[in-house]
């Protein structure tokens, strides 16, 4: 018989520790990473010992925060629906206390709203405290619209979700609007940590950004987005605490910014839409219980703050990948012998044990 509850295994070790400065957090931390691709964890790891040799480490400062919902309706005409759009936003302080009704934590912070033909697609900007949000907007946005239905004239239900969000879908809304939390990392690299852990120099990294992150990525269509690998990261740290895997779909978007400054890198990641949560689904499972803990993500803090550090640490990860994986690729083969070397070096260790 199926086991229909059973749990599947992915390989996880933690890396580092990455040093961690900024608006949020101060630390010094392993981070924990599942995934089956093994080459990630040491490729982080670089990243993580190159953190530990700059001097303020990865200084991560954390920018926006929102978690979104879009809700459909149908109005008789455009002029209904915009006036309908007039009309909701300016009642944006009654339908504060509406969400304050219906949830402890989550708060109105914002309303915009897109009109095509009859059709108005609103969207509703929440903050959501330690969870990433996803439930408590659906649940907050359904109660605002059975409110406008009832008190806006001219309009009807389409949906609950517009995919105006928009949730797990690569668009350019959320790169622009933000989704989840939106945090910048930065780390100044010296000269002779680029050339010593590295093996590269700051032009190669700078050059190969332009070209491959910058360049490549907009001749392919890319949206809203120039950077190697962000995915890698994100899916291994998601799994590993206990986040929506899905949602590397947005997170992944993101770009990458160096500068040679005298032959020391400025090395820079943005990502404006990492969707984190130390509290609700995925939480109850007890190695994510003990890998939050271990990140310092269960503290007694403030309803928010768990969160903010779970979404620094998590981009801190990222740019250590990101960057590792840029010096790699500056030098010819070096990438491709270190995937065969590792590769060979577990599956001798499983043919041993």
């Amino acid at each position: 018989m199926t086991d229909t509850h059973a749990i599947a295994g992915v390989p996880m070790r933690w890396v580092g520790p990455v040093r961690i400065s900024g608006n949020v957090a101060q630390t010094e931390t392993h981070v924990p990473l599942a995934t089956y691709e093994s080459p990630l964890w040491p490729s982080v790891g670089r990243g993580a010992k190159v953190s530990r040799l700059a001097e303020k480490g990865i200084v991560a400062t954390l920018v926006d925060e929102r978690m979104t919902r879009s809700v459909l309706v149908e109005a008789t005409d455009a002029q209904t629906a915009f006036t309908a759009a007039q009309a909701i936003e300016a009642r944006i302080d009654e339908l504060r206390e509406v969400v304050r009704g219906c949830s402890r934590f989550a708060q109105l912070i914002g309303i915009r709203h897109e009109i095509n033909a009859n059709l108005l697609f609103i969207r509703f900007e929440f903050s959501t405290g330690d969870a990433s949000g996803h439930n408590m907007a659906t649940l907050a946005s359904d109660v605002l619209l059975k409110h406008l239905l009832n008190t806006v004239p001219g309009i009807s239900y389409a949906s609950i979700s517009g995919n105006y969000c928009t949730d797990k879908k690569a668009t350019a809304i959320n790169g622009i609007l933000g989704r989840g939390k939106n945090v910048v990392t930065e780390l100044l690299v010296p000269r002779d940590v680029v050339e010593n852990v590295l093996h590269t120099t700051a032009a190669k990294i700078v050059e190969l950004n332009i070209r491959k992150n910058m360049l490549g990525t907009l001749l392919a269509g890319g949206i809203r987005s120039a950077n190697a690998h962000f995915a890698n990261m994100l899916l291994g740290f998601y799994l590993a605490t206990g986040q929506d895997a899905a949602n590397i779909v947005e997170g992944s978007q993101g770009v990458v910014m160096a500068e040679d400054r005298d032959g020391d890198l400025y090395f820079a990641c943005t990502l404006p839409n990492l969707i984190v949560g130390t509290v609700g689904n995925g939480k109850g499972l007890g190695f994510v219980e003990t890998n939050l803990t271990r990140l310092g993500c269960r503290a007694d803090r403030a309803p928010g703050e768990n969160a903010r550090r779970l979404a620094v640490i998590a981009a801190a990860t990222v740019l250590c990948g990101e960057l590792s994986l840029l010096a790699a690729q500056t030098n010819p083969g070096e990438l491709m012998r270190a995937h065969v070397q590792l590769e060979r070096e577990n599956k001798t260790a499983k043919v041993g044990a």
